[in-house]
């Protein structure tokens, strides 16, 4: 059963997961916050056209959310598999090109954006050691969760002590994807095809990409696995969608933010 969201007395909505334990976290939606127009709510993305003076607000409000005087870490998202170890914070404008982040450094607050994208929090309570990860389909098959449970097994942890949720992204009623697309991840594994259906147009399919996260993750050694089950495209009055916003012709979208902190 999905948990139902926390939302503070900023508006600010966030979900949180049994998996990760007592370690602070959460996934945020897009309630609460400054931002206008197309941005309205919660937008944390300085890749955006929002006003940046909004966005600088929404990611002070967004921490504050999870962790309270932590220092906000967050990266260039490039859709890779690379991974970085965040040993103290960085400034904004110098987010190096990453795709995942891993710390056991107390104070600071692992920040991953999506908009569709699978955002995935990772926690091994007992050694403190935790980490955040953007996966969309290329880094998602390309093992950018394979490369975190790596980066964090690096400061100490162990895979079959890591808790990890998969936070709101575009669930496979919302994704259709060509046969190009099949055939790639068929390619890599012939077991990918029970993540495909039948799309309603011809050559096309429905991919469940949270499902995919949850077997790299189960294959990699994770024991403690929680999909929240979240739809970024069906909602709009709850999440930024890439997506929704380029079906709609729209000129630019917001983007969420999920985090992970050592208090």
């Amino acid at each position: 059963m999905t948990p139902s969201p926390i939302i503070n007395a900023n508006g600010v909505t966030r979900w949180t997961s049994s998996a990760l334990g007592a370690v602070p976290h959460g996934f945020l939606g897009r309630q609460g916050g400054v931002s206008t127009g197309l941005y309205a709510g919660l937008n944390v993305g300085l890749g955006s056209d929002d006003d940046r003076d909004a966005i600088i607000e929404n990611r002070r409000l967004a921490g504050e959310a999870v962790l309270p005087g932590a220092a906000l870490v967050t990266l260039h998202q490039v859709h890779s598999p690379d991974v970085i170890t965040v040993t103290g914070p960085m400034a904004d404008d110098a987010r190096p090109n990453a795709d995942a982040l891993v710390t056991q450094t107390p104070g600071l607050l692992l920040g991953i954006l999506t908009a569709d994208c699978v955002p995935v929090l990772f926690a091994d309570e007992s050694t403190g050691v935790v980490g955040a990860a953007h996966a969309g389909w290329k880094g998602a098959i390309a093992g950018v969760t394979d490369r975190t449970i790596e980066a964090m097994e690096a400061l100490g942890a162990r895979r079959d002590r890591i808790g990890c949720a998969i936070g709101p992204c575009i669930a496979r009623a919302s994704y259709e994807v060509d046969s190009a697309f099949v055939e790639r991840f068929c390619t890599d594994d012939p077991s990918n095809e029970r993540f495909f259906t039948d799309g309603e147009r011809h050559g096309h399919a429905q991919f469940d990409i949270e499902a995919y996260v949850a077997a790299r993750l189960a294959d990699a050694g994770v024991q403690r696995i929680e999909m929240l089950g979240q739809d970024t495209y069906a909602q709009p009055d709850l999440f930024f969608s890439y997506r929704r916003s380029c079906h709609k012709a729209e000129p630019g979208y917001g983007r969420q933010i999920s985090l992970i902190g050592l208090g």
